[in-house]
């Protein structure tokens, strides 16, 4: 790590002390899912037992699930309100970017039709074979 345009060493073998995680550091990513565990956690959302990173949230008729993907979010229910509160919440604390409807997403390919979705892994599959 270089020190920062302006800071002045007086004296050799002065060190930085950081007094919190920076973007691409070792502990940067588990810093930044401990702190977006915690929120879903203020926001009524469960943690499953099978997978660390997917969440869901029951509340009466609504229900939410969310999953987490390094740094990517997928947010799906039934409910467009509720889900438009959460991404509204989770814009307001982690200043996210909404990339609309869901085309890819970890090898999974997404269409959509009036009335179906179809998912399929045919990128994924064909890669190899380039």
């Amino acid at each position: 790590m270089e020190l920062p345009p302006g800071i002045n060493i007086d004296k050799p073998h002065q060190v930085c002390r950081l007094t919190k995680s920076l973007y691409g550091l070792k502990h940067a990513s588990k810093q930044w899912y401990d702190k977006l565990t915690t929120f879903l956690y203020t926001i009524n959302f469960t943690q499953s037992k099978a997978d660390n990173s997917f969440f869901v949230r029951k509340i009466g008729t609504s229900f939410i699930a969310l999953l987490v993907y390094v740094d990517d979010i997928l947010i799906a229910g039934n409910d467009i309100n509720d889900i438009n509160k959460v991404k509204s919440s989770l814009n307001f604390v982690f200043k996210i970017k909404d990339l609309s409807q869901l085309k890819f997403f970890s090898n999974l390919e997404i269409a959509r039709t009036k009335n179906d979705i179809h998912i399929c892994q045919r990128k994924y599959a064909l890669r190899d074979l380039v």
